[in-house]
């Protein structure tokens, strides 16, 4: 079974948008925080944005700030994360991960469990 399964990447011009959904289906009763993360090529993997599963706080990269919208709908255990405004250089693999434990840290820097296998944002000039 496989744990997140990501939807809705592809190709958009420059100032277009894009809607990502992740469905969880592996300890969906443990759930703290689903987050989105990046990695372009020849780049380190970066945060993009998190939310947390039971207040729905959320966190966002500042180069996402004002852009980029993360929503969950607990009932059906999924993530979505809408993005407006894009720029080439949000060009990346977007991958989903879910955290199952209380953290001290924030949704930026917390363990994330479970990770999903990426889908291509490519954001064209």
């Amino acid at each position: 079974q496989v744990p997140l399964v990501e939807s809705g990447g592809g190709l958009v011009q420059a100032g277009g948008s894009l809607r990502l959904s992740c469905a969880a289906s592996v300890r969906t009763f443990s759930i703290y925080a689903m987050g989105w993360f990046r990695q372009a090529p020849g780049k380190e993997r970066e945060f993009v944005a998190a939310i947390s599963w039971s207040a729905g706080s959320t966190s966002y990269a500042d180069s996402v700030k004002g852009r980029f919208i993360i929503s969950r709908d607990s009932t059906k255990n999924t993530v979505s994360l809408i993005m407006n405004s894009l720029k080439p250089e949000d060009t990346a693999v977007y991958y989903c991960a879910s955290a199952h434990s209380a953290s001290l840290y924030g949704l930026e820097r917390r363990t994330y469990d479970y990770w999903g296998q990426g889908t291509q944002v490519t954001v064209s000039s």
